[in-house]
């Protein structure tokens, strides 16, 4: 049975995939030393599930959520402008629905991991808070599928994520 055909009822299939892969293609570049890996793209609810990896050290971007984001560090470290916590490797982190925050990853830090389980669209805010750009899980989609064509998986290598 093909992985993108429903199971009895209209179930669609469970998704496993390793998290961290070997093959580098597999990280969809979202600016200059940022990727994103794909692990869940919620075609239904409009949420996404992955990976985010930085290389560099600075401020990512200003945004908000307009529905609860969670994340988990699993490697280096990044911190909100507008908080006094750092974010560890092993930390869990819980984002208000709403909440204007910068992302920073500190200079000290050559590699940051984090997985992020976001419910709603990313919306991309000046320092006045209006919005300059968004992200939702259909830009989402369309970046995995320009990237995958462009390095040789095929556009539908991204059909494998989407429910």
């Amino acid at each position: 049975m093909s992985a993108f055909i429903a199971s009895a009822g209209g179930i669609q299939p469970e998704i496993v995939a390793t998290a961290i892969p070997e093959d580098e293609r597999e990280w969809v570049p979202q600016a200059p030393d940022v990727w994103f890996r794909p692990l869940f793209l919620n075609t239904v609810t409009g949420g996404w599930c992955n990976l985010l990896r930085v290389r560099k050290s600075g401020v990512l971007s200003r945004h908000r959520h307009p529905m609860l984001v969670v994340g988990y560090v699993i490697r280096g470290k990044w911190f909100y402008h507008e908080h006094d916590w750092v974010a560890n490797a092993g930390d869990f982190v819980y984002e208000p629905p709403g909440e204007i925050h910068t992302l920073e990853v500190p200079a000290d830090c050559e590699e940051m991991i984090t997985f992020f389980n976001i419910s709603g669209a990313m919306i991309y805010v000046d320092e006045h808070g209006v919005q300059t750009g968004y992200e939702d899980v259909f830009t989402k989609i369309d970046m995995c599928r320009r990237h995958y064509e462009t390095v040789g998986l095929g556009a539908d290598h991204v059909r494998r994520f989407m429910r």
